[in-house]
């Protein structure tokens, strides 16, 4: 049982605010976590607002790749980057499987069509990077389509870079315990049942497949105009703290340093890809 709004009216004082908790039996640490969260999630969703606007005001195309294995965190993480933003500049791409003439089209194609336009940022909730993890893991490619698109896919980035497009692309690194506990999680809640797919049953018994093809997209498709920003997201708020702080470090929009304290990323939470990075989904 949590604080109720009479609590609220009642209390005059902390300590007042404190007698209550221990009434109730209440974890006053987490509340005060709760809260240091909330403040600081307006703070940066606030200046995510002030980046979109300086986005759209210099035309600029952004794209923002999320990706991870299930439960990682990514659909949420999503929800509270757009929550505040103008729909009119920004939007979310998550793909469904592709219909039959799509799967006979160059794979980038359907993709390439969901690009940013001019002034708009993009958030793609999984990517063309479906082709370099899941889809191997769980045979949807043959071996000719996955060695193809690793083949491509640099060339592929590096045309967009070239011709302008910013593109950041995270990866939602979650341990296997957690992942299990999420999936847990999710079948016992009517409201998140619908997540849970005959694929996520899978990523527990094909881990270790998984990470395979994971290290092997890592190694093959980081690069310096398209790196890989690993996010480790055991913890859920602090992942969608840090990924926003990452993205807004990465661009220049800001007249006064005031806010320069607020949008650097936790090293130990945000770290650029690299062959001995720790990881936790290993």
């Amino acid at each position: 049982m949590g604080y109720t709004a009479e609590d609220f009216f009642k209390a005059k004082t902390r300590k007042e605010l404190i007698k209550i908790a221990q009434k109730k039996d209440i974890k006053v640490q987490k509340v005060v976590k709760n809260l240091k969260y909330e403040i600081e999630l307006s703070k940066l969703q606030s200046e995510l607002v002030n980046l979109q606007q300086w986005i759209t005001k210099n035309n600029l195309r952004v794209a923002v790749l999320f990706e991870g294995r299930d439960a990682a965190g990514k659909g949420g993480c999503i929800k509270r980057f757009i929550e505040h933003l103008n729909p009119r500049s920004s939007r979310v791409v998550a793909l469904s499987k592709p219909t039959d003439n799509e799967k006979g089209q160059w794979y980038f194609r359907r993709y390439i069509k969901e690009l940013p336009n001019p002034g708009e940022i993009v958030f793609f909730d999984r990517s063309w990077y479906n082709r370099a993890v899941v889809e191997p893991v769980m045979g949807f490619c043959t071996k000719d389509q996955y060695e193809q698109f690793i083949v491509q896919v640099p060339e592929f980035e590096h045309m967009l870079y070239e011709d302008g497009v910013i593109i950041i692309k995270f990866w939602f690194s979650i341990s296997k315990e957690v992942q299990n506990k999420r999936f847990n999680a999710r079948l016992n809640n009517p409201l998140k049942e619908w997540k849970f797919s005959p694929v996520d049953k899978m990523g527990q018994v094909l881990w270790d497949k998984y990470t395979y093809y994971k290290e092997q997209m890592f190694s093959k498709t980081h690069t310096n105009f398209s790196p890989w920003i690993i996010v480790k997201t055991n913890d859920k708020k602090t992942a969608r703290l840090e990924s926003m702080r990452y993205l807004l470090s990465r661009f220049d929009y800001l007249d006064e340093e005031d806010s320069s304290n607020l949008i650097q990323p936790d090293p130990n939470v945000i770290v650029r890809y690299y062959r001995n990075a720790k990881q936790i989904d290993i």
